[in-house]
């Protein structure tokens, strides 16, 4: 039988994808691998580059990690050119398949066109039956393949009014990264709610979902792609174009809790800073007597030690990581299946014995891997176990890109706090409220009739027709996306 070994990772929000793009430069798709190394954490599931060397476009895409599939010369040898994009998966939409992995290319009138893309396309399925209608033939199940037959249906000449008339049907959030003979194009949808980032390196131009992977290759960060610009990279030279109505902007307020990079600065400010800040919002909001901070390893360490200065509590590592452990492996029974949790983590019980301790996480999904850590520090000899979320409680399912459970199997849409608190076995348990998350990303509180951000997971305020979901043209009573485009 196979087991994640990880009891954390079991139960968490999993990130969605990671695009990386670079024009005019030597070695671009050895600069795109280690870019896309940096953005792993955001799709372990399998990681693709496409390349453009003026004439011909090459395309090595692989199930796996980056590392493996994309550290062997031969294979950085093939992928020729000045300009290459690249992307790193976990499916939220579409079936676990080589054929779903992206860059997808596709031969079009107008020349070859390759696509990264970062969200979710949340009408693709009604575009899609549309498209099929009208004899487009699709290769894949993901909803990115959408944009490449949206483009290759439309009646404008140009490649780039076909690309603007494309993304004006898509509904969801969407950063993209497109490679084309004429150059390559970086999109983000109207609202902003994924991110996309644009850097420097001597006189090539980068995109990629997070700062942090242009640390990585040495380049600079240059800004923020705005919420519905498109940026055109030919010849060195950059186009802005704003096609989009102006509108509020919804980024993902998660990525600050959790899906970026704590090194990366997404949304002008730094990941780490704003965690810090989360976890003093946290402390300040729902204090309690305790002996030691500890936080949930890795994602819980920054709101932690926020929490531990705020309250003045000693932080400490109470569970310890082993870095040495495969993901998965065989397990031939219950019993050894349920001690293999403790290869990966384990509680430092010379420090937890008889101690009052308040644990941070980042949040609670399912409520399994709350259950396993409460049971832990109980196991360790903690004489009371609290525990503390950096995030309010996820209710919500997300249609953004993002692999949420069904809402039923969420704990919060069932459960109250009190419920939840019994559930997992803690002493006691509280949430930031959705205003103090707010303020620890520097707003005042969240403006209820127009909110700053895209809360959906918490407060069920979808931002965009979600046609798909519900099962046609159906609107919810919410601000629409169509409401906003030119």
């Amino acid at each position: 039988m196979l087991l994640t070994t990880d009891p954390f990772d079991d139960d968490k929000l999993k990130e969605e994808c990671g695009v990386f793009g670079i024009a005019d430069a030597d070695t671009a798709s050895a600069v795109v691998a280690l870019g896309l190394h940096a953005l792993q954490h955001r799709g372990q599931e399998a990681a693709g580059i496409t390349s453009y060397d003026g004439e011909h476009f090459h395309t090595h895409r692989a199930m796996g990690h980056v590392a493996g599939n994309f550290d062997r010369d031969a294979i950085i040898r093939a992928l020729a050119g000045s300009s290459a994009i690249g992307h790193v998966r976990y499916s939220t939409t579409g079936e676990t398949a080589l054929r779903n992995v992206q860059p997808l290319f596709a031969d079009l009138s107008t020349g070859g066109f390759a696509v990264a893309h970062n969200g979710n396309i949340s009408n693709a399925e009604k575009l899609r039956r549309e498209l099929v209608r009208r004899g487009s033939i699709f290769q894949s199940t993901s909803d990115t393949e959408t944009i490449i037959h949206l483009v290759a249906t439309s009646l404008y000449s140009t490649l780039l009014d076909r690309f603007i008339d494309a993304v004006k049907q898509l509904e969801g959030a969407y950063s993209l990264v497109c490679l084309t003979s004429e150059g390559m194009i970086a999109c983000r949808d109207p609202l902003g709610i994924r991110p996309l980032v644009m850097g420097q390196l001597d006189d090539a131009i980068l995109f990629a979902s997070e700062s942090v992977a242009f640390d990585v290759v040495g380049a600079e960060f240059v800004r923020s792609v705005e919420p519905g610009e498109i940026i055109v990279v030919n010849n060195g030279k950059t186009r802005s174009i704003k096609p989009f109505a102006k509108a509020s902007k919804r980024f993902c307020i998660f990525e600050h809790v959790y899906f970026s990079r704590p090194d990366s600065i997404v949304d002008g400010s730094s990941v780490y800073s704003v965690r810090k800040a989360i976890g003093a919002e946290l402390a300040i909001e729902n204090p309690v007597e305790a002996d030691l901070v500890i936080p949930v390893p890795d994602s819980g360490t920054p709101a932690a030690i926020g929490y531990a200065q705020q309250s003045e509590i000693p932080f400490e590592l109470g569970i310890i990581r082993s870095h040495y452990v495969g993901r998965t492996f065989i397990q031939p029974s219950d019993n050894v299946r349920h001690l293999g949790v403790k290869l990966k983590h384990n509680a430092n019980r010379a420090l937890i014995e008889g101690k009052r301790v308040i644990l941070v996480d980042d949040s609670i999904v399912r409520g399994t891997t709350s259950m396993k850590i409460v049971q832990m520090m109980r196991d360790a000899g903690a004489s009371e176990v609290h525990m503390r979320i950096a995030s309010p409680p996820t209710a919500h399912s997300c249609f953004y890109g993002v692999d949420t459970p069904r809402r039923e199997n969420l704990l919060a849409a069932n459960k109250d706090i009190e419920q939840m608190r019994v559930h997992i076995g803690a002493d006691s348990l509280a949430f930031i409220t959705l205003d103090g998350l707010y303020r620890a990303v520097g707003e005042t509180g969240r403006d209820d009739t127009a909110p700053q951000y895209c809360d959906a997971c918490f407060s069920g305020d979808y931002p965009t027709m979600l046609t798909d979901q519900n099962g046609g043209d159906e609107r919810l009573d919410l601000p629409l996306l169509a409401e906003h485009l030119v």
